[in-house]
């Protein structure tokens, strides 16, 4: 009688191994490797997703593999293929179609991730009523819940008010039934609530496992994609803030959504890190009230904090997050260590801001050694982008001194590591954003600054720079 033999899979990126290791070879990661032990796994193979969720099919028994099973596909030439354009599927909130990139689109797969509690299925729920009245939708909508009773999702709609009359809920965690409801349904979005608790009965595992997630998306994704259906599926995050799971999870999604801010805070940003139909790094801005999550018409005013007079180590930088700019607000306190220094970012890159430190001291003439430094950007907001770096340094260089910046000042540049002050995308953007806030001073790279008789910027002071210390010294000499 052959024996059965066990696999090891990573936790981390989903790659397969026939003994068990301490590394991870494909991602590098230590201890990540868990036994699986499930016969029909290959041996450890790169392309190991792509097999298994073209291996695994749902039951006959149980699901309608048929009703929803694609054509063969014919190989043609490039340019003989039919394109159309895409059909967007507005879901009722401005902010949240600004993240999808104008919309759903029907077919695509959408992961959405964050702390618990931070307001993932009550966005969606929220999405999913004003899509199940919508008319070009005829009220096709439906919402399955693996973690939550449907009383107790009923209870949330009626707490925020929802017009729950259309929408289609289900209770149920076996994919293969899934797929049977929504072949009956045929919903124009189906959410699935969560994907982690979701299990096929081809893997025989608990779920929440690496095989069981992979398969169960794997099945899903081909629903979507071969009946057109709009899918949300949401993802548990671990304690480093990444969504649980095999990191292939990500790959086989179309849209990867992460909620950004802390739970106690009345402000969510929900970032688009990955968009196959839009831009990257979109962010929507949402303030959660006892009625749900609610949009925010102005995202930069939330950010500034308004001081009765100047205060040392604040400076307002104008980010770009996605397709706008961003005003908002760096703190830096720079203070005598009492023991071994230390550095600290919230918001921002901590090993860039480490970098740029340096960068400060040998092109500057400010030493931070000896010193504690922390930066704060205002209002939870994670910054990614390097035209912060000018506002980090400007903000340090603030508190240093215990000389505080104007407030009517807005920066922004990127800090090369030989001083320069290099320009950033969408240079003018950004200082129509400043104006527009009634910014009256704005120190930028000499590259992004606008013509000289330039008649829509006549009502801000720009000062163009192209050396760090030129930045500091002309920050300092700007009249209150």
């Amino acid at each position: 009688m052959a024996k059965n033999k066990s696999s090891y899979v990573c936790q981390n990126c989903g790659a397969h191994f026939g003994k068990w290791a301490g590394q991870c070879s494909d991602c590098g990661e230590w201890n990540t490797l868990v036994e699986a032990p499930d016969v029909s796994m290959p041996h450890h193979n790169k392309s190991s997703a792509k097999s298994a969720s073209s291996r695994v099919t749902p039951r006959a028994s149980s699901a309608p593999a048929g009703n929803y099973s694609g054509t063969h596909s014919a190989v043609m030439p490039l340019n003989a293929v039919s394109v159309t354009l895409d059909t967007r599927l507005p879901t009722g909130i401005s902010e949240f179609d600004r993240v999808l990139g104008g919309g759903l689109v029907a077919g695509s797969v959408v992961l959405i991730g964050g702390d618990p509690g931070i307001g993932k299925s009550t966005i969606l729920l929220q999405t999913a009523t004003n899509m199940a009245r919508a008319d070009s939708l005829a009220g096709s909508a439906l919402y399955v819940t693996g973690e939550e009773s449907l009383a107790q999702v009923a209870m949330r709609a009626k707490r925020l008010e929802l017009p729950a009359d259309r929408l289609r809920v289900l209770a149920e965690t076996n994919v293969e039934t899934i797929c049977a409801a929504l072949t009956q349904e045929q919903p124009a979005i189906a959410i699935i609530d969560s994907i982690q608790t979701i299990y096929t009965d081809a893997i025989n595992s608990a779920p929440g496992g690496v095989s069981q997630i992979r398969e169960s998306a794997a099945i899903l994704t081909r629903y979507a994609k071969q009946t057109g259906t709009a899918l949300f599926l949401v993802g548990h995050v671990t304690k480093e803030g990444t969504l649980a799971g095999p990191r292939v999870l990500e790959h086989m999604v179309d849209t990867v959504l992460y909620f950004e801010g802390q739970s106690d805070s009345r402000f969510r940003m929900i970032r688009a890190v990955k968009n196959r139909f839009g831009a990257v790094n979109e962010l929507g801005i949402f303030g959660m009230t006892d009625m749900g999550l609610k949009e925010v018409a102005n995202p930069s005013a939330i950010f500034l904090s308004r001081y009765d007079k100047p205060v040392a180590g604040s400076v307002v930088m104008v980010s770009r997050e996605g397709t706008r700019p961003l005003l908002v607000e760096v703190q830096a306190l720079v203070d005598d260590s009492q023991g071994q220094p230390r550095r600290m970012a919230l918001g921002l890159d901590y090993q860039r801001m480490s970098m740029l430190l340096a960068v400060m001291h040998r092109h500057g003439g400010i030493h931070t050694s000896g010193q504690d430094v922390y930066v704060n950007v205002v209002g939870g907001v994670k910054v990614i982008e390097t035209g912060s770096d000018l506002a980090v340094l400007l903000a340090c260089a603030s508190s240093i001194k215990e000389k505080p910046l104007p407030s009517s000042l807005a920066v922004f540049g990127e800090v090369g590591l030989s001083g320069e002050i290099r320009p950033v995308p969408n240079g003018q953007e950004r200082l129509k954003e400043a104006m527009k806030h009634g910014f009256k001073h704005a120190i930028i790279p000499k590259s992004n600054a606008p013509a000289a008789n330039s008649a829509q910027f006549k009502g801000i002071n720009v000062i163009a720079v192209e050396r760090l210390d030129d930045a500091i010294e002309s920050a300092f000499e700007i009249d209150f």
